[in-house]
């Protein structure tokens, strides 16, 4: 017989384990030899706790066993069952519980995996950052995608914090943003550095505390099977600067700084979040919150090669091949090798121009109000045209 089970006070906390082998010999002591039917709920006393059942499954018993015959494997679902002496009890944890169950009289729980299956880079828009993605799941993701009893047997604690550097407009915050679709995790909440300073005393330190209210709130309800919050933080400088550092301040920034670095790896140690910083200037960031444990997955973000620039054209132009805009003389793959240097947001306007180029040829300043029926077709002159007049933000060899 399958049981659910949960306290019978939903409010009621308590982290330490209980031994399922122990409450299903317990179990078929005080309910021995009565009847039970699916969907049936009671209430359980154990260890002094009152827990509330509800009947999932019954399977009647073998015949060939109570024929004391060797057992035939045949297994029948039935809706009413009488619990016995030899009777088999197994128990499962209702949804949303914060009952932890040991031992082998349990089912397996049907964990949601944590990486969405669905994903794809181009459908998200992300080109040219297969290695970096790669190493972030390897560092920040894969002690997740286990099972939270076998993690806590290797003692391995979750990565808690990933800052992505590297030169503007290279694919930081579109890859922050996109981790939240990739993952089945809750919505990531997104804050731009500034936005965390108020002009009140202790505000700034009291939105810190409010990023962090709902994990801190679900892992003590939860406890290990607390699902995953993601906390963006776009332009981390502005707020985590070295402490110390601001002459003549107020000090709240280094108040902040304290604040943070409490939240992430403090005292009381939150195991169910990921915090993802961005900044262009990672020498600003104070040395505490960079250490393991906390920010310590550091990755760069840098300028696309050619095969990153290849797919990130291929994307910003999936609409206009699959309307067939292109014209047969714009190759994709020419355009990739011209652009070195480019970062994604430079490949992006390369796009931009090159439509707009293509568009005014279909208008004339004289009949602007006249309705315009043709559809422009993108030859490869715009493209040519446009990529010589976009001023490149690195045009050297130097890296970041």
């Amino acid at each position: 017989m399958t049981i659910e089970i949960d306290f019978l006070q939903k409010k009621s906390i308590d982290s330490n384990p209980y031994d399922t082998d122990k409450m299903a010999a317990e179990f078929i002591q005080q309910f021995n030899n009565q009847a039970f039917s699916v969907g049936q709920q009671l209430v359980f006393s154990f260890n002094e706790k009152l827990f509330g059942l509800l009947v999932k499954d019954i399977e009647a018993m073998d015949p060939s066993i109570l024929k004391g015959e060797p057992a035939s494997g045949k297994r029948q679902k039935i809706e009413v069952g009488l619990v016995v002496g030899n009777s088999q009890v197994a128990f499962e944890k209702a949804e949303n519980s914060s009952l932890n169950l040991i031992g082998k009289a349990k089912t397996k729980e049907n964990r949601q995996s944590i990486i969405n299956p669905d994903w794809n880079f181009e459908k998200m828009g992300i080109g040219g950052l297969d290695k970096e993605f790669s190493d972030i799941f390897r560092r920040a993701f894969a002690s997740r995608v286990f099972p939270p009893e076998i993690v806590e047997q290797m003692g391995c604690k979750h990565v808690k914090g990933i800052l992505l550097y590297g030169p503007p407009g290279c694919g930081k915050t579109l890859l922050a943003r996109q981790i939240g679709k990739m993952l089945n995790a809750r919505e990531p909440k997104v804050v731009n550095g500034p936005e965390i300073l108020n002009k009140y005393v202790g505000e700034s330190e009291a939105n810190i505390r409010k990023l962090f209210a709902d994990a801190e709130e679900e892992q003590r309800r939860l406890g290990a099977n607390s699902g995953l919050h993601i906390i963006i933080f776009d332009e981390i400088d502005a707020i985590c600067k070295q402490r110390g550092s601001m002459a003549g301040s107020t000090g709240v920034h280094d108040t902040v700084v304290n604040q943070l670095l409490s939240k992430i790896d403090g005292v009381e140690q939150l195991n169910n979040i990921l915090v993802i910083g961005m900044t262009n200037r990672p020498d600003l960031i104070d040395e505490a919150l960079l250490r393991p444990g906390r920010l310590e997955v550091k990755m760069e973000i840098g300028l696309p090669d050619e095969k990153g620039r290849l797919q990130i054209l291929h994307i910003h132009t999936a609409r206009m091949r699959g309307h067939q805009l292109l014209s047969a003389d714009v190759d994709i793959k020419e355009l990739a090798v011209e652009t070195k240097n480019f970062s994604g947001a430079e490949l992006e306007g390369l796009v931009r121009a090159a439509q707009s180029t293509a568009m005014n040829r279909h208008i004339k300043v004289s009949k602007v109000r006249s309705p315009i029926n043709t559809v422009p077709v993108f030859f490869l002159f715009p493209f040519k045209h446009t990529k010589t007049r976009i001023m490149l933000t690195f045009v050297g060899e130097e890296t970041w």
